[in-house]
């Protein structure tokens, strides 16, 4: 991989870095938000298991949407790529408060995925390009700028969500991204460098969108899409002939990113690199389970235990606060003792997290309810650091760009897996035994992560603690 010094003497303007941050934490804020909007949603729409897409969907839109505006940024000029997305965000956030039905909101929250996912990875070309015309090393503390500001996004996003829909509708959760928008894109005009002339005229728009392998990404969609909506049916007459055409699907994705040049998935790479693809399966269990907890647990104290949208939001809010701080320690630990010990603790805390929801009640007193979501904060930020240094452990140097890209999307396959498993866990109205499905489910993943992490633990133990290399487990 490709090392990322801090420099000391250098850095780079801090308008430019705000500006790029700033447009990285809309997705962050889209994804947030909608924990505590599901109710009234749902309400207004007289929607049932439906709604879950309004998760899935934007997830969805944003595994495919992610790699391939990276892409198109590399091609087609990031600061080009930036200012298009916001401008399809401004424009789908004031259409989505008129939609008609449950289908067009759908819709357009998966053209929001689209617009708000594009801006972390043509802000990071921009970052480099702007640390190479410099002649400096890309700063770390430009990247941690954006991580910052998507952690701080999350943790209070459902806080932010609840009292705009318990002051203005749900709709607001929509609204707001039009004046945050139009801001990021009048900073953008001002601080942004423009695109170099070459990018604009090098390749025609048709070699562009033949580098991006839309036929993959059409397939990914459709895998994702059958399983969702299979998993969606076992709710009441399961549709088990659909397990039929995942295969077909599944088998003929296979095969086409196997033969062309740039696939939108790698599969040669996972095929060889075994510990990797372990990493990107544990990572998007984990991330069913986060998922499943951050979207869940709202739901159920506004149906349930009666909380209104933002004191749902205010609950929560220890999720995301433990998680920065539980990063921080991980961060330390990985450093002296390597992830593996970081992937057990943050195993056994879901555990713990899991097993709390299982006995939680309606009737539960606010100070217990606390303590749940504190304790799940834990491993929120030990299992993502692990994974994440797990990845860069494992990829091989010339497939860097590649495996972050595929981690990013093995998050949101499992966002997408969660979305089904909440509607499942609660089969209806968001009651205590739903709740206690999840919290089981929970249980279930992390004991799966658990001994995953523990056999691994143990092979790295027995070749007597030295760092593996590219491809070793």
């Amino acid at each position: 991989m490709t090392s990322v010094r801090s420099s000391t003497t250098q850095r780079l303007p801090r308008a430019f870095v705000f500006t790029i941050a700033f447009g990285s934490v809309l997705q962050a804020l889209n994804a947030s938000t909608m924990a505590v909007a599901m109710v009234d949603i749902r309400d207004d729409f007289d929607a049932g298991a439906a709604a879950s897409w309004l998760i899935s969907g934007l997830y969805l839109a944003t595994a495919v949407g992610s790699p391939t505006a990276g892409r198109l940024a590399d091609r087609a000029g990031p600061r080009r790529v930036f200012l298009v997305s916001l401008a399809i965000t401004v424009l789908t956030s004031l259409l989505a408060p008129l939609a008609p039905d449950l289908g067009w909101l759908i819709a357009f929250r998966m053209l929001l995925g689209l617009g708000t996912c594009a801006a972390f990875p043509s802000g990071v070309a921009m970052l480099r390009a702007e640390a190479d015309r410099r002649g400096m090393a890309l700063p770390a503390d430009a990247l941690s700028a954006l991580a910052i500001a998507g952690q701080v996004m999350i943790a209070f996003g459902p806080v932010f969500g609840g009292v705009l829909v318990s002051w203005w509708g749900w709709q607001a959760i929509f609204l707001v991204n039009v004046p945050l928008g139009l801001a990021v894109a009048v900073l953008a005009w001002i601080h942004l460098p423009a695109d170099p002339p070459r990018q604009a005229t090098a390749e025609s728009p048709r070699a562009v969108l033949r580098s991006l392998d839309l036929p993959g990404a059409g397939l990914f969609i459709g895998c994702i899409a059958v399983l969702m909506v299979f998993l969606l049916s076992l709710a009441g007459s399961p549709t088990w002939w659909l397990l039929g055409v995942l295969a077909v699907l599944t088998t003929g994705f296979a095969v086409l990113e196997s033969r062309v040049a740039r696939p939108f998935v790698d599969v040669r790479m996972l095929a060889r690199n075994r510990p990797l693809t372990r990493t990107y399966l544990r990572t998007a269990l984990t991330y069913v389970a986060f998922y499943v907890v951050f979207y869940g647990y709202p739901m159920w104290l506004q149906g349930a235990r009666g909380f209104s949208a933002d004191q749902a939001g205010l609950v929560v809010l220890p999720i995301a606060l433990v998680a920065m701080a539980s990063v921080a320690l991980a961060g330390r630990m990985i450093g002296g003792s390597g992830y593996r010990p970081v992937l057990v603790i943050g195993s056994v805390a879901l555990a713990a997290g899991g097993a709390g929801l299982a006995v939680t009640q309606s009737s539960s007193g606010l100070v217990l309810l606390l303590a749940v979501a504190a304790v799940l904060g834990v491993p929120n930020g030990f299992n993502n650091i692990g994974n994440q240094a797990a990845m860069y452990r494992q990829a091989e140097a010339g497939d860097a760009g590649m495996a972050s890209g595929l981690y990013r999307t093995s998050q949101y396959v499992g966002a997408n897996i969660a979305a089904a498993v909440i509607e499942l866990g609660f089969a209806g109205p968001a009651a205590d035994a739903g709740l206690h499905r999840l919290g089981t489910v929970v249980v279930v993943i992390s004991a799966a992560l658990l001994v995953g992490a523990l056999l691994e633990w143990a092979a790295g133990r027995r070749r007597g603690g030295r760092m593996p290399h590219a491809g070793e487990c």
